[in-house]
């Protein structure tokens, strides 16, 4: 299986501004910020699935993300997901994982939103990224903590995977660069 690739339904390179995150991050946080313990209580449950361990499992349909710790065991999360035409799927890698993030919307998010900023900086209430950000290769995409935990659960992002922040800081203790992330729409 190629893990470079994300296969896309919806618009690929606009997601959610992570390029520009990434360099927030690595201009307001520097890289060597050290991660917060993990205070998640995330669900431990039977999973079926053909996945290594080790693999991250996003369910678009049920947004659900699944960390696969054994066979027929994972670790699951609620997320939000992409809205209506923002939905992709496909298999690729975490490529960068950065803790407060600056967020710099796409045009297709300034487009919608005229009046948000240029730049939003990371640890900001109004950032969207919330505590922290693991970016994934192939396109601008992320999973990413909120600034808005009532958004998890629904089809409500440009592509990202959203979760509650402290879910995302318990995801990042667990998961490193190069991870594999398989994202699904069954």
């Amino acid at each position: 299986m190629e893990y470079a690739k994300v296969a896309v339904t919806g618009s690929m390179g606009r997601g959610c501004g992570v390029r520009a995150a990434v360099l927030g991050a690595m201009l307001a946080t520097g890289l060597t910020a050290a991660a917060a313990p993990a205070v998640a209580r995330p669900d431990a449950v039977a999973f079926r699935g053909d996945y290594a361990p080790g693999t991250v499992v996003v369910n678009t349909r049920e947004r659900r993300l699944y960390l696969v710790v054994e066979p027929g065991r994972a670790i699951r999360y609620p997320v939000g997901v992409g809205k209506a035409g923002k939905q992709w799927s496909g298999a690729t890698r975490i490529n960068g994982k950065y803790r407060n993030p600056a967020w710099s919307p796409p045009a297709d998010v300034k487009r919608d939103n005229p009046r948000l900023p240029d730049v939003i900086p990371g640890g900001s209430p109004a950032n969207p990224m919330g505590v922290a950000a693991m970016t994934l290769a192939g396109g601008e995409y992320a999973i990413h903590g909120t600034n808005r935990p009532g958004s998890v659960g629904g089809f409500v992002s440009y592509g990202c995977i959203r979760m509650y922040n402290d879910d995302i800081t318990d995801l990042y203790a667990r998961v490193s660069v190069g991870t594999p992330v398989v994202v699904v729409a069954r």
